[in-house]
């Protein structure tokens, strides 16, 4: 099919230089330039990061691995592919994929960091030792995804972002900004409080159950061997981090952090107030009695009304001091949809999936092209009342169902993008005078495999690599589950949709470690504390690390699957003119790194 002629292709740039204010010239000269696959932009294709040798006792390092291809895997197609489809693929869409980042302000005191005493694996997302240094991980996750903007594949432009839940961990304000800004490139201060000292358990010798960096013995952390680190706290919160910011305009949708109190509970009056108070719980008897007995059926308004007031005048043991900060209110469900159109211009695009319908209607889902021919829908699959598992809810439901009807009426290609997974898509709490109907994985997966035109569903939430195939007769779709930037390996994804021109697609998902390397050094970077984020991470011996990483097949693949339509009915001329506009966006985003 022609591509471009030369006279569509200086349209095309004079329009693309005024939208983006890049110089008309120079812009039409970068575009015309032919783009290589970006084979040697790090990924795990070149480098995997693997558990390494014992330092102190059971504690281990990290060491730089052998790289990873790319898998094909053929479960949906249910047949064998053309040999030669590499020679004339072209691709339709490439995307950054983000889950779970967890951000966290580890000197808030609206958190439960010492409930990991009652049972360390039931209670693990309370606290982690590399709690302060989330923002760091975060800003190198986003440096590489940035490092990958364009394809290892096809050398094509990335056209979108996705960052499917969890981005905040425990509901913080402070969380939330630092979140939108690390993604837009803005500088952040990674502390709160009084700014200059870190006030939190892992600074306090009282706190004798969390890994305390400056002298980690005497409890089990210490025991297990993890290193005494005395400037981390102090390298953690000093300076500011200016990240690269994401490439491609970014979308984003709610997980359960983004829902209730770690996930998993309902916010109340005295969590509200204490997250931004002056007293921080250190023992698990003041934790439990603050955070967990507005639950109980006995506890009346008064009364928590009555706990705070004597939890903030020093009359209830078991808490410390600390700088109450404003910022830390914990946000509602509309504050969450309103703080993304507080947002950079670029990469865009203001409201991030969001619109004003959200803001006026309350709706929690949305749905945006991405490209001519590609349709994404963003879901709120998260459980409002308790649980970390979601469903969907039946309006949501209703409305996708109608949204896919056009999609398969319009031939658009279909993106699905939400938080929970096919395996945690069966919690179905309600409140006693409630009576929505909540679809879980077995109805939702069933009524995706009606429509062919969805290639693909990504999401997070269980913190690992996974991929699975969900087919039905001659057509099917792919799940891709995320890993998280908390828990190890802090992986995300890049994916490309790409035609093989021969009746089949593929998805290439690729694996991306964060930016910094396997060995942390001393001087307190942004890197250098992501880097130790990772190892401390990995040593977690409450769970498996490993797995987390899943198997070579949930990893790098190339995911096939029957094209739904005639793909031909997409021209070269009008891809062509798709991947200058986010080349140019591209260029627009390299001329601010480089000042």
């Amino acid at each position: 099919m022609p591509r471009l002629s030369r006279r569509q292709f200086i349209t095309a740039v004079s329009a693309l230089a005024a939208a983006t204010a890049l110089p008309r010239d120079a812009l039409a000269q970068a575009l015309a330039q032919d783009v290589a696959p970006a084979v040697e932009a790090p990924s795990t294709l070149g480098r995997t990061i693997l558990l390494g040798p014992k330092a102190s006792g059971q504690y281990r390092t990290l060491v730089a691995g052998a790289g990873e291809p790319y898998l094909p895997r053929f479960d949906v197609l249910g047949r064998a592919a053309s040999a030669d489809r590499a020679a004339s693929r072209r691709s339709l869409l490439y995307l950054g994929h983000l889950s779970d980042l967890h951000i966290i302000d580890a000197q808030s005191p609206g958190r439960i960091e010492p409930m990991i005493v009652q049972d360390h694996s039931a209670w693990g997302s309370a606290f982690h030792p590399q709690d302060p240094l989330t923002v760091h991980v975060t800003s190198a996750m986003v440096k590489s995804i940035s490092d990958l903007r364009y394809s290892p594949v096809t050398g094509a432009p990335m056209g979108a972002a996705i960052v499917t839940g969890d981005s905040a961990d425990m509901h913080s304000h402070h969380e939330l900004r630092w979140f939108i800004d690390i993604m837009d490139g803005v500088e952040v201060q990674p502390t709160s409080g009084s700014g200059d000292t870190f006030e939190g358990v892992q600074a306090w010798p009282e706190a004798v159950w969390a890994y305390r960096p400056g002298d980690p013995s005497g409890g089990d952390f210490g025991d297990y061997g993890f290193p005494a680190l005395p400037d981390l706290l102090a390298q953690a919160i000093t300076g500011s981090i200016t990240p690269t910011g994401l490439p491609a305009p970014w979308y984003s949708v709610y997980g359960n952090h983004e829902t209730l109190l770690l996930g998993t509970f309902d916010l109340d009056s005295q969590l509200r107030s204490l997250a931004v108070g002056g007293r921080k719980s250190y023992t698990l008897e003041a934790t439990a009695s603050m955070a967990l007995t507005g639950y109980a059926a006995t506890a009346s308004a008064a009364q928590r009304a009555l706990d705070a007031a004597a939890i903030q005048a020093g009359l209830r043991p078991g808490f410390k001091a600390i700088t109450p900060d404003p910022t830390r209110d914990l946000f509602t469900r509309a504050e969450f949809m309103e703080q993304h159109f507080d947002t950079q211009k670029d990469p865009g695009p203001v409201g991030h999936g969001f619109t004003q319908h959200n803001l006026d209607t309350g709706e929690t889902w949305w749905k945006a092209e991405l490209s001519p021919f590609i349709r994404a829908f963003g879901l709120d699959t998260c459980n409002q009342v308790a649980g970390p598992d979601g469903a969907v809810p039946d309006d949501q439901f209703q409305w996708l169902k109608g949204e896919l009807e056009a999609a398969q009426r319009d031939n658009k290609l279909v993106f699905i993008f939400s938080h929970h997974n096919s395996d945690t898509l069966e919690n179905r709490a309600q409140r006693p005078w409630q009576n929505e109907v909540l679809h879980g994985a077995e109805e939702f997966v069933d009524l995706l495999l009606q429509y062919p035109v969805v290639v693909a569903w990504l999401n997070g939430h269980t913190h690992l690599n996974q991929i699975l195939a969900h087919k039905t007769g001659s057509s099917g779709f792919w799940e891709i589950t995320t890993a998280s930037c908390i828990d190890f390996p802090q992986q995300q994804q890049v994916v490309e949709l790409v035609d093989n021109r021969d009746g089949t697609l593929s998805l290439f998902t690729t694996v991306v470690d964060h930016a910094a390397d396997p060995v942390p050094g001393a001087s307190g970077s942004y890197l250098d504390l992501a880097s130790r984020s990772r190892e401390l991470a990995a040593n977690d011996w409450a769970e498996t690390p490993v797995m987390r990483r899943g198997s070579p097949l949930d990893r790098n693949t190339e995911l096939l699957l029957p094209a739904p339509f005639d793909l031909e009915r997409i021209t070269d001329a009008a891809l062509e003119k798709q991947h200058l506009a986010e080349r140019a966006q591209l260029l627009k985003h390299e001329s601010r790194l480089a000042g």
